[in-house]
């Protein structure tokens, strides 16, 4: 794992309380979370069906009742299956540093990574399921004084982790899946900064100095899907999230979106989401 260059550096809640809680249906807008990687945590819980969740280079399925730790900066996607529902939770860890020095020093050693938390189906870990389960339902409802039942959780989480060994040395990565995790990162960060431009299977395996024919073993080896699939993906996914902000027509949106021909847009949308762009909206 490297912690530069990544992506989705947004926000997360407020500057005094940077937590973010989604609510994911099968309506929801991304509601199949392309790949992608941000310097926060993440929890994920599936509350219905089961989601294929891709860490870096490991696949988890994720069934109802089951929740997974996603460790900053670690590269994932997840595919709902059998109508799924899951929640997730993605959170700064630097907000907990304002508390006691003793629990300082652990979590210095994950800021600076010196220390890499697992990624784990946390219910194979004693002790975690009540926390987890504590923690999703104080910020789903909300109520008064629920930041501090937050804070406590995470507090108490991070606790348990460290006392069941649940972390690794960051020095012990092998080299290798470094190397491989960096290249689809740039990668990726290509197609966000790209999509909406004519780019080609060319351009995408220059931004990481490889040929075409070892680019597209490469990318479907990380990803699972070629590279001109992911970028048709990643173009519908950016394409949705417009037509439910924006004002723009269906026509702008393709255009936004790096299709230069309205009717295979709509015939790509279709093959992502279903349906055509005039039915998602309504």
């Amino acid at each position: 794992m490297h912690y530069i260059n990544y992506r989705e550096n947004r926000q997360r809640g407020t500057i005094d309380f940077p937590v973010e809680f989604y609510h994911v249906t099968p309506s929801h807008p991304q509601y199949q979370m392309p790949i992608h990687w941000h310097v926060e945590y993440e929890f994920v819980r599936v509350l219905e069906g089961s989601l294929l969740l891709t860490l870096d280079e490991e696949e988890f399925r994720v069934s109802a009742g089951f929740s997974v730790l996603i460790p900053a900066g670690a590269v994932h996607s997840g595919i709902p299956e059998t109508n799924c529902v899951y929640e997730c939770i993605v959170f700064d860890i630097h907000f907990l540093m304002s508390k006691s020095d003793s629990a300082k020093k652990k979590i210095h050693q994950l800021i600076n990574h010196e220390v890499e938390l697992r990624s784990c189906l946390l219910e194979n870990c004693d002790n975690i399921h009540p926390v987890i389960w504590k923690l999703f339902a104080s910020i789903s409802e909300k109520k008064p004084g629920y930041e501090l039942v937050v804070q406590g959780c995470l507090f108490e989480f991070l606790g348990e982790l460290f006392a069941q060994n649940f972390f690794t040395e960051v020095s012990r990565q092998s080299s290798r899946d470094l190397k491989r995790i960096l290249q689809l990162k740039r990668t990726l960060e290509f197609i966000e900064d790209s999509y909406s431009l004519p780019i080609s299977l060319q351009d995408m395996a220059g931004s990481v100095k490889m040929s075409p024919k070892y680019f597209c073993r490469f990318f479907h080896e990380m990803t699972h899907r070629t590279p001109i699939d992911y970028l048709n993906f990643y173009r519908i996914d950016r394409a949705c999230y417009l037509l439910i902000t924006t004002d723009q027509s269906i026509t702008e949106v393709a255009y936004s979106c790096g299709f230069n021909d309205l009717s295979y847009f709509i015939k790509t949308f279709k093959k992502y989401k279903g349906t055509t762009p005039g039915k998602y909206l309504k």
